[in-house]
Formats: structure tokens, C-alpha cells, sequence
């Protein structure tokens, strides 16, 4: 099979080398001097930008240029980002599109898990818990949110999965730091990640998984609780 053909000179010289993840890559200047290459100082230093734009390499004072580990979320995150940066309501269709691949995949993930990935869940279900019931100051759950959710799919050894996934957590985290949401929000979703972990502990993945899909509606509704929740109060 033919090399695929990279919209680069610098990329498709990078993936069809022998670099591996790690490995110092030339400098500039001896880049520059790469017959299969045949490019400007400058136009190498643009490509090199759109690389780490990606992703793809590491620059630093001390130890150069480095080829880094395939990953797909620098790439994701970006466009994403910009989407949202353009139209936040577009982190509602990415929302869309994580909750059905996570349904998708929700079985094979769930059979993956080990002991100690369950035992991590549980202390984020925990750890969510004492921040929420603090008398003096409430500490939104945001990294346990987001690492509970993680560990789940992270035995699937699937870089465009976990890279979409990681993605959606860095966008969910810029809407969630400017959006309010009240006690009795949060309270419900940790009450929602509790027993989806009770029912994969009991090897019950499709329960687990309705309650999964039902518990990401919650933002969707989250008006009608603060409504109720004022209503209550009088």
C-alpha cells in the first residue's frame, strides 16, 4: 500500500521515517538541509508549528525536538474548542456525539475494568461525596467528575476514542467553570454515578448503562431543578 499523502512536507516526513515516540528529531537547520524535504528555514518552522499544534512533537530549550506518543485528543481538542469559541451550542452537538459513542462502547469498557479501576471510581463517588457535604465551603467536583467518567473507557486501547473523550471533558470543563448549577444538581449526580457503579460492580453493564444515558440528560433539565428547588424554598 502506497504512503498516505500528508497535506505537509514535515508530516509526511515524520510518518514515513524511522522515528519512534521519543526519539530527538533533527534540528532546523539540519532539517533544512533534508534533500527529501527541500524546504525553507521558514517554511519547516511554520509546519513544525502545525505538529505541535497537534500534537504530534515536543520542542524544549535544553532537549530539542521529539517525536511524541499518537495522540488524538491535541487535534480534537482544538477544532472543538474553536467550535465552541464560535457557537457555544456546539458543545451540545459534541455532547450528542459522546454520549452515543459512549453507549456504543459502554459493554466492551465496562468487561475491561479491573479491581483497582472500580476501587478508583469509588473514591472519586467518595471524595465527591465529603466535597459536596462540606458545611463551610461547597467544592464543585469537577476532576473527580471527569476521572470517574475516564476510567471507564480507559482499558479500551483505542487513541480515537479516549482522545474524542478527553476531548469532551476539557470543553465540558469550559462550559461548566462559567455555568451555574445548583446544590441539588450536583447532588443528583453523584447520586447517578453511584449506582452506575454499584451496577457495574454487579456485572449489570446494561442497567448501568441506561443510567448512564439518563443521568447526561440532567444538564438538560438543570433550569426545571433550580425552578423547583426556588419553588421549595418558599
Amino acid at each position: 500500500m502506497p504512503p498516505i499523502d500528508l497535506p505537509s512536507d514535515l508530516l509526511n516526513y515524520l510518518a514515513q521515517g524511522d522515528y519512534q515516540p521519543g526519539d530527538r528529531l533533527p534540528t532546523l537547520s539540519e532539517l533544512g538541509q533534508e534533500e527529501h524535504l527541500n524546504l525553507s528555514i521558514s517554511k519547516i518552522r511554520e509546519q513544525l508549528e502545525v505538529a505541535r499544534a497537534l500534537g504530534l512533537v515536543e520542542v524544549r530549550s535544553k532537549t530539542g525536538m521529539r517525536l511524541k506518543p499518537f495522540s488524538f485528543t491535541p487535534a480534537i481538542r482544538l477544532t472543538v474548542l474553536y467550535a465552541m469559541a464560535r457557537d457555544i451550542s456546539n458543545f451540545d452537538e459534541f455532547k450528542s456525539l459522546r454520549v452515543h459513542m459512549e453507549s456504543a462502547y459502554w459493554l466492551e469498557a465496562c468487561q475491561k475494568l479491573t479491581p483497582a479501576d472500580k476501587d478508583l471510581m469509588q473514591e472519586q463517588v467518595e471524595i465527591a461525596g465529603k466535597k459536596l457535604a462540606n458545611n463551610r465551603w461547597i467544592q464543585i467536583p469537577h476532576e473527580e467528575h471527569r476521572k470517574f467518567h475516564l476510567t471507564i473507557f480507559k482499558n479500551l486501547e483505542n487513541p480515537f476514542v479516549t482522545g474524542l473523550l478527553e476531548a469532551y471533558w476539557d470543553a465540558y470543563e469550559a462550559v461548566e467553570l462559567n455555568r451555574y448549577a445548583d446544590y441539588a444538581y450536583h447532588q443528583e449526580v453523584w447520586k447517578y454515578h453511584e449506582r452506575i457503579l454499584e451496577h457495574i460492580c454487579a456485572q449489570e453493564y446494561e442497567t448501568a448503562r441506561d443510567l448512564f444515558v439518563e443521568h447526561t440528560g440532567l444538564l438538560r433539565v438543570q433550569p426545571r431543578m433550580q425552578h423547583l428547588s426556588a419553588d421549595d424554598s418558599d
